[in-house]
């Protein structure tokens, strides 16, 4: 197995970071500092240099400093798949008659797009922001789980992302009175064949994941999970041919054109996917699940995750773990810093109290984090 480690990592204009920069060789690299510090802004740096739009989903221009010209950058010596790289990504400053283009480059050379990072390294995150995952919407778990499967095919997204311009091409087809049948059939054919493909992913990563889920289940100090794709599509796929599948949507997408077109949207497919996830020590949902032990189970969940990309990829993942730490009783951290060494993983970890990463050990190092400036302890 490869891990996935960052040695270098700069922010020039990225948040409240002007110009900022860290080096080192922990396996465990703890950022400390109050709140507001930064912390949270320095791992979303790092989160770009992975498909998407980072841990906070956020727009380009949002994470421009607002005391520079709107410009911004990140840049890594990360050693990963295929050994040491520089991979880096930002944006020029904006122009009024241009679109933001994020550029993306490894080894200073240009490439098409982030994805190409994830030939080097993969990438796993859990923030504050998904502690609401088992009792929030369902767009929000089918988004959680979509993050999971990129972490194993980082073509996940562009898949996703062709899916939802075809389904808009549609919805716009079907605003006009008079649309034209064929046409409307050959968008439902594109539609159909990429909704398969992106169902067909998620159902072979669900059915993994629930192997590496029940691998861990005595194992791991943190609660397993039992996990379900609701979803006809991700469950048809698993007993029939994705052909016969792909032709019975393309007939739902032809008769519910009416219906469509009055709702304004596509009324039936995977973009509507939802994720269920089972308490598996009580045997209840997650989302009657107290607090602590939806924050217990999300770990395990995110731990087994892991553990998946190493074994389908051979790549370790970096893990950027935002507050998880303390939120623990001391018992439960000691355990969750021996998981992960156990899995190898270089983790970058935040918090207010340094006291909560007096236990990462030898392999560990802290960060002093304030105003924007990054400092280690050594």
């Amino acid at each position: 197995m490869t891990p996935s480690r960052i040695h270098r990592l700069t922010l020039t204009h990225f948040r409240n970071y002007r110009a900022a920069g860290l080096e080192t060789a922990a396996d465990m690299v703890a950022l400390v500092g109050p709140n507001g510090a930064g912390k949270t802004n320095c791992i979303e740096a790092i989160s770009f240099l992975s498909p998407g739009r980072g841990l906070r989903r956020a727009t380009l221009e949002d994470v421009a400093d607002n005391q520079g010209d709107g410009s911004w950058a990140v840049s890594a010596q990360v050693e990963g798949a295929l050994g040491l790289a520089t991979l880096g990504t930002g944006i020029d400053a904006p122009r009024s008659d241009a679109a933001v283009s994020r550029r993306c480059r490894i080894d200073r050379e240009p490439v098409g797009s982030a994805t190409a990072f994830g030939d080097h390294i993969r990438m796993v995150w859990l923030t504050p922001a998904m502690d609401g995952l088992f009792m929030g919407a369902g767009s929000e778990r089918r988004r959680f789980f979509d993050r999971l499967v990129l972490a194993i095919d980082n073509e996940h997204s562009s898949r996703i992302n062709a899916l939802e311009r075809s389904l808009r091409s549609r919805n716009r087809l079907l605003e006009t009175r008079n649309y034209d049948d064929h046409w409307c059939d050959a968008i439902e054919r594109e539609t159909a064949e990429l909704a398969v493909a992106v169902a067909a992913t998620r159902g072979q990563t669900a059915a993994r994941l629930t192997g590496m889920l029940n691998a861990r289940a005595q194992a791991s100090a943190f609660p397993s999970a039992q996990i379900a794709l609701d979803g006809w599509m991700e469950n048809a796929l698993l007993t029939e041919t994705a052909t016969s599948v792909e032709d019975r949507y393309r007939q739902i997408l032809r008769d519910n054109r009416p219906r469509d077109a009055i709702a304004g949207r596509t009324t039936d497919g995977p973009h509507l996917t939802d994720l269920q996830v089972i308490y598996a020590p009580k045997s209840m949902p997650a989302r009657d699940a107290s607090t602590g032990e939806q924050k217990a189970l999300l770990i395990g969940l995110v731990l087994a995750h892991a553990s998946l990309v190493a074994e389908m990829t051979g790549i370790v993942p970096l893990l950027l773990l935002d507050e998880v730490v303390a939120h623990l009783d001391p018992n439960r951290r000691a355990a969750l810093f021996d998981e992960l060494r156990k899995l190898g993983a270089q983790v970058w970890l935040t918090g207010a109290d340094p006291a909560a990463f007096a236990e990462i050990g030898a392999g560990g190092e802290v960060f002093d984090v304030e105003s924007g400036q990054v400092s280690s302890r050594r």
